[in-house]
């Protein structure tokens, strides 16, 4: 896995720089008078519908995973404005379910999980019916094509855990505790930056913390870039400590009613 991903689109043209996403950001941040904290719960927000969408559909994890990670990419390249979120989430689960090899979603099957998942779990935040069609979803898988190049391959972090646990024969608990990490790094810049072992790695080190469990000497003699887990260690906490003093059905509304509006 190591060595395709090395050679890998993911790799050479997907694992970013901070400065080229804070570049795009700051123009939606500085036309709404979003902050970087708001448009964090925007995004955490959508990787929620993205996630209920895709358990709706009875999709794996790694589908929902590639379909979260396909909607960061467009918006680290793309303006909120330039396709609204509503429409891009379904989007980006539908076009993950044909890479993923998961089969094939009909159209009206899609539209349908939108309207009901919408109305049942997200009415707090989307209470009119859902606006869009099935010949908009297929324009815009058009459009999120083009963005990516076609660059679809994804290498996700659950191998690369499933790996390293059974390398320290650390118990079941540490492995589905990593596991909800990396789940929740999905609500994060985390996987546009960094490779997909190193975040499995820091995953990992929370989850031994967490548990009590003292690896640091396998740790140790790793041969990778230590202080990058600990950058992706402190984002991970960085996102904990910001769940904790927010209430999404509280707050998501006014939030998601300054953001940047498509042009209609």
């Amino acid at each position: 896995m190591a060595g395709n991903f090395w050679r890998s689109s993911h790799y050479s043209q997907w694992v970013m720089d901070r400065q080229d996403i804070l570049k795009v950001r700051n123009q939606d941040l500085q036309s709404s008078k979003l902050t970087e904290s708001e448009y964090q719960k925007i995004m955490i927000f959508f990787a929620n519908v993205i996630q209920s969408l895709g358990e709706s559909l009875k999709m794996r994890q790694q589908v929902i995973a590639t379909a979260t990670v396909y909607f960061k990419r467009f918006y680290a390249k793309h303006s909120l404005k330039s396709v609204d979120p509503f429409l891009l989430a379904p989007t980006s689960l539908f076009l993950a379910s044909k890479v993923e090899e998961f089969g094939v979603i009909s159209n009206n099957r899609i539209i349908g999980t939108c309207q009901s998942v919408l109305k049942s779990k997200f009415s707090f935040a989307y209470p009119q019916e859902y606006q869009y069609k099935i010949n908009q979803v297929l324009e815009c898988e058009f459009l999120l094509l083009e963005v990516m190049d076609c660059s679809l391959i994804l290498y996700h972090p659950y191998r690369s855990l499933v790996q390293y646990v059974a390398d320290i024969r650390a118990e079941d608990k540490v492995l589905q505790a990593a596991w909800r990490i990396i789940n929740d790094t999905l609500r994060t810049d985390i996987p546009l930056l960094y490779p997909p072992f190193l975040i499995a790695l820091a995953g990992l080190q929370i989850a031994c913390v967490i548990h009590k469990r003292d690896f640091k000497g396998w740790f140790a003699e790793l041969n990778v870039d230590m202080d990058k887990i600990s950058e992706i260690t402190r984002q991970i906490l960085a996102l904990y400590d910001l769940w904790q003093n927010y209430d999404e059905k509280q707050e998501i509304l006014a939030i998601l009613n300054k953001m940047p509006k498509t042009k209609t």
